[in-house]
């Protein structure tokens, strides 16, 4: 897959992007709010990027693919799709601290939407994320979804209060 926006593009990951992933993974934003997607050490995210790429034939996912910037090619962070255990699909995005507050993350998640709802056959996709992570619900907003739930619930195994959105096609 390639998709391509005015700054960005959208593809399959790479065993070279590894050590970018690694590197934007590291920072007290992820760490926060995303803590299962930090990876510690450039092995660690070769081991996770390897176990991805295998996961693009499976018809469950996840499916994640890398952003990367136009103009010089640098991976910046990822956006992905992972199926939840009722079945519907969830977006995920994270984009590295250095690239964070210049738009990249909701120019590429309003790009990949549409393009993952055709693919998945579905006309709605979830975004959730905790309550306190404001940049990620503007990035939501953003890309037109709308809130339908504000509480407690289940986040990376633990209750805590999140945000519930959804986006239709």
């Amino acid at each position: 897959m390639r998709i391509e926006t005015e700054r960005l593009v959208i593809t399959e990951l790479a065993i070279e992007m590894a050590q970018a992933i690694h590197e934007n993974s590291l920072d007290d934003v992820t760490r926060r709010f995303v803590p299962d997607e930090v990876f510690e050490t450039p092995e660690i995210a070769r081991e996770a990027v390897a176990f991805l790429m295998s996961r693009y034939d499976d018809p469950e996912g996840p499916w994640v693919y890398a952003v990367t910037r136009k103009t010089d090619g640098r991976c910046i962070g990822y956006v992905q799709m992972v199926r939840l255990e009722d079945g519907s699909w969830e977006i995920g995005y994270q984009i590295g601290e250095p690239f964070r507050g210049s738009g990249f993350a909701a120019e590429a998640v309003c790009a990949f939407l549409p393009v993952m709802a055709e693919r998945l056959g579905t006309s709605e996709i979830l975004g959730i994320c905790l309550r306190e992570n404001a940049a990620s619900r503007r990035v939501l907003e953003k890309c037109g979804f709308e809130i339908t739930y504000i509480g407690p619930g289940q986040y990376q195994g633990n209750q805590r209060e999140i945000v519930r959105s959804i986006w239709k096609a």
